[in-house]
């Protein structure tokens, strides 16, 4: 487990050109900042500097073989990072920018820090589609490393407030751009030789994947490759039983689709129009 960075003020800035301008000098700087993505918010750091991405691990008290999404601005930068086969052209042409990742062979001669990967011969990467991650990327001009911004295990924060709850003191800066849009983070696929493996589940239908790859979805193996594949990634602070149609004594029943519950997530059952309570 990494050691925490040393105590230090958070700040909250809007996503406006001053705040998007003092975060992209914190990030030259070898800093964190936390910025909202159309998923969730993200803690990001300059991906090609590997202590700067030792700052995210230590922040969340991150396991450092758990690889990272590296965001970039579009797809010139994304060829710089990763190699790209027609087949994962055809998915990242459909689906970028958004909340896609794509697991792709290391570029020859990607700047990606080695820490980023886990050592891995594979990078995650994707284009965001929140105006504030745009705009951070096109300041800084560098690929952003940048898991959930939270402590390590713990729900992932859909507000500046839930950063500054679970990190405050740990980074030095959030841009406060409201609550995301999707609130769960997103898809993970592999594009393998003519195939696809889900290694995380996430706000895009597997079916349109399939559809625009022309090829089926499978599942990847135990192995890590991507971020959300620990035994415990979402987890919150009180005892969960999954699956259950009614509340027993004692317990706050979260509904979903026809399970009303205490309160609903979503009463048609749409993960994207997921309201978080």
């Amino acid at each position: 487990m990494a050691q925490q960075n040393p105590p230090c003020e958070t700040i909250t800035v809007a996503p406006d050109a001053a705040g998007i301008a003092r975060a992209a000098v914190l990030i030259a700087g070898g800093e964190t900042v936390a910025v909202p993505t159309e998923t969730v918010y993200g803690l990001a750091a300059d991906a090609t500097d590997g202590e700067a991405v030792a700052r995210i691990y230590a922040a969340k008290g991150r396991p450092s073989f758990n690889p990272l999404i590296v965001h970039v601005a579009d797809m010139g930068a994304a060829r710089r990072i990763a190699t790209f086969s027609p087949l994962a052209e055809r998915i990242a042409d459909a689906f970028w920018p958004g909340p896609l990742t794509l697991v792709l062979p290391l570029a020859e001669a990607s700047p990606v820090a080695p820490i980023v990967t886990a050592g891995l011969p594979t990078v995650a990467v994707r284009i965001p589609s929140h105006p504030a991650m745009g705009d951070l990327l096109r300041a800084t001009g560098r690929p952003l490393a940048a898991p959930s911004a939270n402590a390590s295990g713990s729900i992932s924060p859909t507000t500046a407030a839930h950063v500054i709850a679970s990190l405050g003191g740990r980074i030095p800066l959030v841009i406060n751009g409201g609550a995301t849009r999707m609130g769960i983070e997103s898809t993970i696929v592999a594009v393998r030789d003519g195939r696809i493996d889900l290694l995380r589940p996430g706000p895009l239908s597997l079916a349109d994947i399939a559809g625009i790859a022309g090829v089926p979805v499978g599942s990847g193996d135990e192995s890590i490759e991507a971020p959300g594949q620990l035994a415990s990634h979402y987890a919150p602070r009180a005892p969960v039983r999954l699956d259950a149609t009614e509340a027993r004594a004692d317990e706050w029943h979260i509904g979903f689709g026809p399970v009303a519950g205490d309160a609903s997530l979503s009463s048609a059952g749409n993960l994207v129009a997921v309201v978080f309570i």
